[in-house]
């Protein structure tokens, strides 16, 4: 294979992939699947008894999943505008988790010392938080992007 038509299969194959949404009845689908692995976790907190650390893993890994389809799903009427605000969304995400993931662990270890009298040890962001606050921040920062258009 000539160098240029590689060149050429690989541009199309990144921008088929820059460009894949899934189609709009998805984004029900993952509210659905987020709202039912909430009420998992409330279930798991408050009215299952022992400790069901599968049950908590489980709900955390649909509630990103769910989260995830949402954050790809096209909507509506989808056109270049909407592109746009969807790359920015993703874009201020992408700084304020960075920027969450250095500085977070610093502040929660300063006040749960004030808080605790000192005493306590540095813990470092899970994977789980991190994501979720960046799903969060993207999705929150479309909607109010494109509200706002």
């Amino acid at each position: 294979m000539e160098k240029k038509n590689f060149i050429d299969c690989e541009r199309k194959q990144f921008t088929k992939l820059l460009k894949f949404r899934l189609p709009n009845t998805f984004m029900y689908v993952g509210i659905t699947i987020a709202a039912l692995s909430i009420v998992s976790m409330f279930v798991n907190a408050f009215v299952l008894e022992g400790d069901n650390h599968w049950l908590k893993l489980l709900s955390q890994k649909t509630l990103l999943i769910g989260m995830l389809i949402m954050s790809i799903s096209k909507d509506k009427i989808e056109d270049e505008m909407t592109i746009q605000l969807r790359s920015q969304s993703y874009m201020i995400a992408f700084i304020v988790g960075v920027i969450y993931a250095m500085f977070m662990p610093y502040v929660e270890f300063g006040v749960s010392n004030m808080v605790h009298n000192g005493g306590e040890n540095y813990k470092d962001l899970g994977d789980f938080q991190v994501l979720l606050f960046m799903l969060m921040i993207q999705l929150m920062f479309y909607h109010n992007l494109k509200r706002y258009r």
